[in-house]
């Protein structure tokens, strides 16, 4: 006699997303794993005394979504302090600070006022916010105002005083360009002066608890059942697995760490793939360029919008390729994040230089700006491109790439080259929101048709793609007896009305067979 099933979703148009893309009307699953699909009326003999039956109504039902890039704290940190995402201007984003501090009851006391995820490109007012914004929130407490890349900080008068010494002088901006002109600093600081504020306001063990539970009720509410966290001085991996040890996890979460990680993880004898069935050890992280948005990332060609400056390394590049040796030596996979053409081509040549980077995975975060030659590469090497699709909205005409990059905006995120070229693609959305759903409906409403891939491709990029990046594809990203039944049920059909996909509601969310979310 067949053993019962401890859940059976039944009603429902269930996509594997393999290749090809299957479907059936239910999905069976025991012990956390799926253990049968087909039609509903065969799956009901699975069905016993103990059996949670869901009538999902019709509704479309994915493999839940991977994450392939997250800052789950940071994503926490815009749901407990102030989300700048939705600031049209320098005042809204000062309104919203000034009802944070209002909220702390410390605006003019000692207490950080921290704001996340401002985007001047979107402003009429195409400005950074400054120190004298900011003054408006509190000349007594410290506050700071982050730009949504993370590369860029706005600070108050309070935090220059405190940290300006530990601040870099070439990433301090004045009003005549940086502190090496000898000129009075605006407020505004990059890369290597941003990172003493990033250490001042790094939450204790109790605060990261506090963010890592609201980010990851979040994300379960957009159907993310499995993160690729990129963490590097925190409490997170402290706070994982208290969770995980609790029982406490509606999350897979892959711990991607930064490379001043790495001598102590060689001293714990981790490696790679190293954890339990909630978390794992993923890979060692660094920098090679900034961002577009702080002008710093690396171009062979000058910003359209400041003649002479190409960018600059956040490592340098015999760092970066020291790290890679190290790192692949010890059996790690390394991910390096770089944004423009020239380190882009930088990652590439340090991975070219390894024994198979193919099996270890490497990857390239971001990858905005790639040439043909290198995407070629990333085919060649077996190099993963981790993208993150929701960057398009920065593409179209008079958006922020034509600012930066004038005529060369449309050769940024050209998804289909590398599906062309036989890369491995993986999606995630670097907490610019956490929301899957719109990554994908940016993957297929991109600004040119050179930018744009199919709804199928794309949710296979947020799934199966982000697998793969995390040497998971033999338990996520495809719904198949025998692999986690992790699976994420949406109304509308994302292929209903492509145009409308950041739309889709998700209904519910399950992780190893368990409904950690429930909007029906």
């Amino acid at each position: 006699m067949t053993e019962a099933a401890d859940l059976v979703v039944t009603n429902a148009e269930v996509h594997t997303l393999g290749d090809p893309d299957e479907t059936s009307e239910a999905i069976a699953v025991r012990d956390g794993d799926v253990v049968r699909l087909g039609p509903s009326y065969d799956l009901e003999f699975l069905v016993g005394v103990d059996t949670e039956v869901v009538d999902a109504g019709g509704r479309v039902v994915l493999p839940g979504f991977v994450d392939a890039h997250t800052h789950l704290l940071t994503a926490g940190r815009y749901l407990v302090h102030a989300d700048l995402s939705a600031a049209e201007g320098p005042d809204e984003a000062v309104e919203l600070l000034r009802e944070r501090a209002a909220e702390i009851g410390d605006g003019n006391g000692d207490e950080w006022v921290l704001g996340f995820g401002y985007d001047e490109s979107t402003w009429d007012d195409l400005r950074y916010l400054a120190a004298e914004d900011l003054a408006r929130v509190s000349e007594t407490a410290p506050v700071v105002a982050f730009r949504e890349d993370m590369h860029v900080a706005s600070v108050n008068r309070v935090v220059l005083d405190r940290y300006r010494d530990a601040m870099p002088d070439g990433d301090v901006l004045t009003d005549r360009g940086d502190a090496t002109d000898g000129g009075e600093p605006t407020g505004v600081v990059v890369e290597g002066a941003v990172d003493p504020v990033y250490d001042a306001v790094e939450p204790d063990a109790g605060e990261a608890r506090e963010l890592a539970e609201a980010a990851q009720r979040h994300a379960n509410s957009r159907g993310v059942t499995a993160v690729h966290d990129m963490v590097r001085k925190s409490k997170a991996p402290e706070v994982y697995r208290g969770m995980d040890l609790a029982d406490e996890l509606t999350l897979r979460i892959r711990l991607n760490y930064w490379a001043d990680h790495l001598d102590s993880l060689v001293d714990a004898g981790l490696r790679t793939n190293h954890g339990s069935d909630m978390v794992q050890v993923g890979a060692i992280k660094s920098y090679t360029d900034g961002s577009l948005g702080g002008r710093t990332a690396k171009l062979s060609e000058p910003y359209a919008d400041a003649p002479g400056e190409t960018g600059q390394w956040v490592v340098p590049p015999e760092e970066i390729r020291e790290v890679v040796s190290r790192a692949d030596a010890a059996g790690f996979q390394t991910t390096l994040h770089a944004i423009g053409d020239e380190a882009i081509d930088l990652a590439l040549d340090a991975y070219a230089d390894t024994s198979d980077p193919g099996a270890m995975r490497h990857r390239v975060e971001h990858c905005e700006l790639a040439s043909d030659e290198a995407i070629e590469r990333f085919a060649d090497l077996g190099v993963v491109a981790s993208v993150q699709p929701n960057f398009h909205k920065w593409g179209f005409e008079g958006g922020l790439y034509e600012d930066r990059l004038g005529d060369r905006r449309t050769g940024a995120n050209r998804l289909p080259a590398y599906l062309d070229a036989g890369a491995p693609l993986a999606f995630g959305s670097d907490c610019m929101p956490l929301d899957p759903l719109l990554g994908v409906h940016h993957a297929v409403n991109a600004p040119t048709e050179g930018q744009s891939i199919d709804v199928t491709d794309a949710l296979r990029a947020y799934t199966s793609g982000a697998a793969y990046a995390g040497f998971d594809e033999d338990r996520l990203g495809t719904l198949e007896p025998g692999k986690r039944a992790d699976f994420v049920a949406l109304d509308p059909s994302p292929w209903e009305d492509e145009g409308r996909i950041e739309d889709v509601e998700v209904a519910f969310t399950a992780v190893g067979g368990e409904l950690v979310y429930d909007a029906r």
